[in-house]
């Protein structure tokens, strides 16, 4: 069977993700002013309108749609939606600036053997979901395995070097 934990792409981390706008100005100033993202230079050598921005080890490229009246519109939060999830030190505090924002969001918990994580999910302009979470309480366990960490702490690489120990004597 195919060794499901291995890196044959050679990854390293998540880069950025894309995301079609209706208004890149408008999506500026919310990533930049709700979620701490910084704009940072974008190459001049595209030939549509767009913008960069970085924070959080991420990058978030925004891409002005040629049709943005075709643009389908969200209103409803749906948790089970699409969406990118940042995790956070105060629910309380993000909960707040919100409120303060105007910003609609949806509060959602997740239980799992006593450990409860909070969720905060909310459109961006465009409708793109976005979750703000604890998930650092939810320990992340291997299906293969029996180490735990958090996400943050979570290194795949020490999984990736753990993994043949686990693997001893079990079939996969």
């Amino acid at each position: 069977m195919k060794d499901h934990m291995g890196n044959s792409l050679h990854l390293k981390s998540l880069n950025h993700i894309s995301l079609l706008c209706r208004s890149v100005v408008e999506s500026i100033d919310f990533y930049q002013d709700v979620l701490g993202f910084v704009p940072i230079r974008r190459p001049g050598s595209f030939n549509f309108d767009g913008a960069w921005l970085f924070g959080f080890g991420i990058g978030i490229h925004l891409l002005q749609s040629e049709n943005p009246e075709k643009m389908p519109k969200k209103s409803e939060i749906n948790p089970k939606d699409n969406h990118i999830s940042f995790q956070c030190e105060s629910m309380g505090a993000v909960e707040k600036k919100l409120k303060e924002l105007g910003i609609q969001h949806v509060r959602a918990l997740v239980e799992e053997g006593g450990i409860q994580v909070e969720q905060l999910f909310f459109h961006d302009p465009d409708g793109f979901m976005i979750e703000i979470c604890n998930c650092d309480n939810l320990p992340v366990i291997p299906l293969a395995g029996e180490v735990a960490r958090s996400c943050s702490c979570l290194n795949l690489q020490t999984m990736q070097q753990e993994r043949p120990m686990l693997q001893q004597g079990r079939a996969i």
